[in-house]
């Protein structure tokens, strides 16, 4: 009888932790092997096998492990093994603003649904997407690596509310400044 063997790994992707540790990922995994029934909804919830995932512990655990390839597939990392998950937009929330300061002296962080703290800046840019039929903006702010925290309703109209006007290349935008850099929430219109 043979015994079955893992595949040989190879270090691709860092520690969302601590970036200067390698976590071992499976060498040759195809795009569609390795996949596990996780979901994150469109509000970030995790699911498993279609249930909600309620222990906030779980889900942090997991959303320490989350990584995102080139192709944009999501996968949990772990030292032993890599499993692909679904996402049916971002996989975390921006569920609270903290705010220092103001005008072009402000800084903001956002917390996300599992806790993560993250300052807007140029690291961790604020991107606003409209939908192109319905007009409607989409908000998100970069974690790490091709991981976006799609910031709230409340936590935009919070980001809104501290907002100015801005002329960049002519143009007139609405935007927030944090730790000295623009970030464009919309381009305003000349009435004129």
């Amino acid at each position: 009888m043979t015994k079955a063997t893992r595949p040989k790994k190879t270090a691709i992707a860092s520690s969302p932790q601590d970036p200067s540790i390698a976590v071992p990922v499976p060498d040759s995994v195809e795009p569609d092997s390795d996949h596990i029934d996780i979901r994150i909804d469109k509000n970030g919830i995790w699911r498993y096998c279609g249930s909600p995932i309620h222990r906030k512990e779980l889900v942090c655990l997991f959303a320490s492990a989350l990584t995102r390839d080139e192709r944009g597939l999501f996968w949990l990392v772990t030292p032993t093994e890599r499993v692909r998950i679904e996402v049916e937009d971002a996989p975390f929330l921006a569920v609270e603003l903290f705010s220092a300061g103001a005008g072009r002296e402000q800084v903001l962080s956002l917390r996300t649904n599992v806790d993560e703290i993250v300052t807007i800046d140029s690291a961790h840019p604020l991107e606003v997407i409209t939908d192109p039929h319905t007009e409607q903006p989409s908000p998100y702010v970069r974690l790490r690596d091709g991981i976006d925290a799609r910031l709230t309703r409340p936590v935009y109209y919070e980001v809104v509310a501290r907002g100015i006007e801005e002329k960049i290349g002519g143009e007139q935008f609405y935007g927030i400044w944090s730790a000295g850099q623009f970030f464009p929430l919309g381009r305003l219109n000349d009435e004129s």
